[in-house]
């Protein structure tokens, strides 16, 4: 064979063997990528949250098993009957607002938390005068001062004083029929006429507009949101933090607030996905717990990634909530409580927030706890 024949035959094979192994390797991308699940979760824009953003922002390409995907919704209502539909695999949602869920349509279960504490009383200026705050955040504690305020204003007005809170079947409720219980007032859920307070739901982003409308009004006004709501009316100083939910709802690690939720269907069918999912929230908490900690740079990325999702989250505020002095909210200790959810359970019923009682053990999967949890990184 001549020379040039020899080196056509060389350069033919060679063609070959590449075409080959490019093959080869676009079937391998499509397997992998076939083999990644859709997993699309819903939310509200709280720092009860934020661990599914950062989970979002920093761990989604490391995912093998899910195709994670995040979408926000405008309110509570709007995510029940969405999470409710069916239609998608994951929703975050406060312990209250899920139990009823559950009653109503047992085909989700509880497979993990989202966070611990995390809830705030805010009052407007009008309210101030009377409890005259300590000037430290720190030094603010759910005393007997604001109850009693919150009776005067009712008196003088005729009727309860209206404390907004992000849904009616909420923790925050469940915290602020506790802390009035404790100093003896009365809390009306929705309307109410003899009682010192009165719930009504107002969505969180609403929530400073409730506070600067009642302002201009001369009103006495509070509301009890998870954070960085409370913070926000601060740091702009239009309102202030008079307590957080943890010096009230008191429980080892902190108490139980949003958890999450999995449709059964989905952990049936997108078992390693969800699970893939829940461990890197559960590393993002932990990113924000080092973070906090850290402070300077580090909390300004977290800010950061958090503003790409909900840029009314101001960084300022976003760093209060998360100040380690504080520590008004916590993302350790991730999985099922099932004690927890039952304080919190049996006094959403005492009070009239939810209708009746669910089986807990029935509603909690703990199969997604840590110990079972993947370690791929």
């Amino acid at each position: 064979m001549s020379c040039s024949g020899i080196l056509l035959k060389f350069f033919n094979n060679l063609i070959v063997k590449t075409n080959c192994l490019l093959l080869i390797m676009l079937m391998s991308s499509s397997i992998s990528y076939a083999e990644k699940q859709s997993i699309k979760a819903i939310y509200i824009p709280l720092a009860d949250h934020y661990a599914s953003i950062i989970a979002y922002e920093k761990y989604r390409d490391k995912m093998v098993h899910a195709d994670f995907s995040l979408e926000q919704m405008k309110n509570w209502d709007l995510l029940r009957a969405y999470f409710q539909s069916g239609e998608v695999d994951m929703a975050f949602v406060m312990s209250p607002l899920a139990m009823d869920m559950f009653r109503e349509r047992p085909k989700a279960r509880w497979v993990g938390m989202m966070h611990r504490d995390g809830n705030a009383l805010a009052i407007n200026d009008l309210l101030n005068k009377e409890i005259k705050l300590p000037h430290k955040r720190i030094d603010r504690k759910p005393d007997e001062k604001a109850a009693n305020a919150f009776t005067k204003a009712s008196k003088a007005q005729n009727k309860p004083i209206e404390v907004g809170v992000p849904h009616l079947m909420a923790t925050h409720s469940v915290v602020l029929y506790k802390y009035l219980k404790e100093h003896g007032k009365t809390l009306a859920i929705g309307r109410g006429t003899n009682e010192d307070a009165v719930i009504i739901g107002i969505a969180p982003p609403k929530a400073p507009a409730f506070i600067k409308k009642k302002n201009s009004r001369n009103q006495a006004a509070a509301f009890e949101q998870s954070l960085p709501w409370a913070d926000v009316v601060e740091t702009q100083k239009f309102g202030h933090v008079a307590w957080y939910s943890k010096d009230v709802m008191q429980w080892p690690n902190g108490h139980v607030e949003c958890i999450v939720l999995a449709q059964d269907k989905s952990i049936k069918d997108k078992k390693e996905a969800i699970r893939e999912v829940i461990h890197y929230m559960k590393k993002a908490g932990e990113d924000i717990e080092i973070a906090r900690r850290q402070g300077g740079q580090a909390m300004i990325d977290i800010a950061t990634m958090v503003r790409k999702h909900i840029p009314k989250h101001n960084e300022s505020a976003i760093i209060q909530s998360l100040r380690p002095d504080l520590n008004v909210i916590n993302y350790r200790h991730l999985d099922n409580d099932e004690a927890g959810l039952k304080v919190i359970m049996d006094l959403a019923v005492e009070a009239g927030i939810i209708s009746q009682s669910i089986n807990i053990n029935s509603f909690s999967d703990r199969q997604f706890s840590s110990e079972f949890n993947i370690n791929n990184e």
